[in-house]
């Protein structure tokens, strides 16, 4: 009975170091008022090529390219090469428009043959470009983006530093109609970038040079092979990556800023996430001989990096880990089920509210105007389970009473059950929130599962799907996300 019960124990401990990673890598945060790359950046305009890989964005494309050349950055160091990758809509036509008005600044390359993705877009222009010696940093972005007027010159100041290579800036949710995904996204967004990568900047290792917006100089692109690897879904992770092992530094640059439409609805958001999940398994399998291998080169086998990756990439794996575990413990009557439920879900309740109220002052008006959801963010139900941890009363005295006091033993028991191994169904509710996303009733039931379950627990069951993806060895595709121009100008 006690190597059931220290086999249950551990279990349950998988759930901490999701925990503990997150509170450890939110508390460097504060920490990069100090620990910056500030002291070396100095203003700097090097001559900027921006390679844009477009496939029928018609809606976006015009006024992304107003937007790129009404930067504060002088016109002569600014180009623009719009990769069209066989578009079939007007996309060629507003790219030639646009070429035609700002002459020697936009330039139009067209691919014939279209389809196999956005890195092999990006390396049809990068190819072109590279042909000469004019540029000296090139920007990737998306057709859709929008860069506020002085953000290239915060991500460019950065480079007068010769040891930083790539240079990356916050994607902000941008869209005009947000709706309560939208809204969701933009919280994510905060907690991710401006808040976990000023983290990173801190630790010296970043995880991800953001798509839609990374700048490398000419010398780190040369070194990286001239080219996007188009072996994985992610290839901004493995650009970022390479950079790093190649002894350059990548920084994140929060107040550059860069507005981006995402998803509104959860079907279209699953199918974006496990792009992205699916490229982290290639990532984490390709750079298997680095993790928690310190280098002198680079900080990526650091063990505080590798928790941080290793945490979010396995954190469905520990929340269902976990709950066997406490449910193991409950089903053998011991002690330490009850207090390893509440020393969990205390410590992760009071690591949430640290990181929401942390993360909400980095964008203090995004998250103003998604303040309901930064409460409900770890979902309702979730919320009144950490209520339970708090208040054990709760199960034993006050839910009873809801029933009349006809809540029995059995009963009791089979509540403490449900609340125990909550967080693994929690997933299968947002899977659910997929499903009638699709149907009429989507429009209500949609929303309301989300705010029920989480969207935390959303992210989780996109990447539980990622591993049954990769098991079965599923088709890897690229799907493009569509763009309907809802960003604010």
């Amino acid at each position: 009975m006690i190597a059931l019960e220290i086999f249950f124990l551990i279990l349950v401990a998988t759930a901490a170091v999701p925990v503990l990673s997150a509170a450890y890598s939110f508390l460097a945060i504060p920490f990069h008022a100090f620990i910056n790359h500030y002291g070396k950046a100095h203003p700097m305009a090097p001559r900027v090529a921006i390679v844009v890989p477009a496939w029928n964005e018609g809606a976006v494309i015009g006024s992304s390219i107003d937007r790129l050349m009404a930067l504060d950055y002088p016109r002569e160091r600014l180009r623009v090469y719009v990769v069209d990758d066989a578009s079939t809509d007007n996309t060629p036509d507003v790219i030639l428009a646009k070429a035609a008005q700002y002459p020697g600044s936009v330039f139009h390359l067209r691919r014939e043959k279209g389809g196999e993705g956005k890195a092999h877009t990006l390396n049809h222009g990068i190819r072109i470009i590279l042909e000469d010696d004019w540029m000296e940093a090139l920007l990737i972005m998306d057709a859709d983006v929008k860069y506020l007027p002085n953000s290239l010159r915060k991500m460019t100041r950065h480079f007068a530093d010769p040891e930083v290579g790539a240079v990356s800036a916050y994607i902000r949710e941008g869209s005009a109609d947000k709706n309560y995904l939208t809204r969701f996204i933009g919280i994510e967004y905060i907690l991710s970038q401006p808040a976990a990568r000023r983290a990173q900047n801190v630790l010296g290792a970043q995880a991800c040079l953001a798509g839609g917006a990374q700048l490398h100089t000419r010398e780190n692109l040369i070194a990286i092979g001239g080219q996007i690897d188009t072996s994985s879904l992610a290839e901004d992770t493995i650009t970022t990556f390479e950079t790093q092992l190649r002894g350059r530094k990548v920084v994140f640059e929060p107040l550059a800023i860069v507005l981006a439409e995402e998803p509104g609805s959860v079907d279209a958001l699953w199918k974006q996430r496990l792009r992205w999940a699916r490229g982290n398994v290639s990532v984490t399998a390709r750079y298997r001989k680095i993790w928690f291998r310190p280098s002198r080169v680079h900080k990526l086998g650091t063990i505080s990096f590798g928790l941080v990756w290793f945490s979010l990439w396995l954190l469905p794996v520990a929340m269902v880990l976990s709950s066997i575990g406490l449910l193991g413990l409950l089903l053998i009557q011991s002690d330490l089920a009850s207090i390893l439920f509440r020393t969990l879900w205390i410590s992760a309740a009071c690591t949430y509210v640290y990181i929401l109220a942390l993360g909400s002052q980095m964008d203090r008006k995004l998250a103003a105007n998604a303040w309901r959801e930064v409460i409900t963010f770890p979902g309702i139900i979730s919320m009144l389970v950490m209520l339970t941890a708090f208040f054990p009363k709760l199960v034993e005295v006050y839910l009873p009473g809801l029933f009349g006091g006809k809540l029995d033993e059995a009963g009791l028991f089979w509540l403490t059950v449900a609340i125990y191994i909550w967080i693994p169904f929690s997933m299968v509710g947002a899977w659910l929130a997929r499903k009638v996303d699709k149907t009429g009733a989507g429009r209500v039931l949609s929303p309301l599962l989300i705010y029920l379950v989480g969207y935390g627990s959303l992210l989780c069951a996109i990447t539980f799907d990622s591993y049954i993806k990769e098991l079965r060895h599923a088709e890897s595709r690229w799907d493009k996300t569509e763009k309907t121009g809802r960003v604010l100008a």
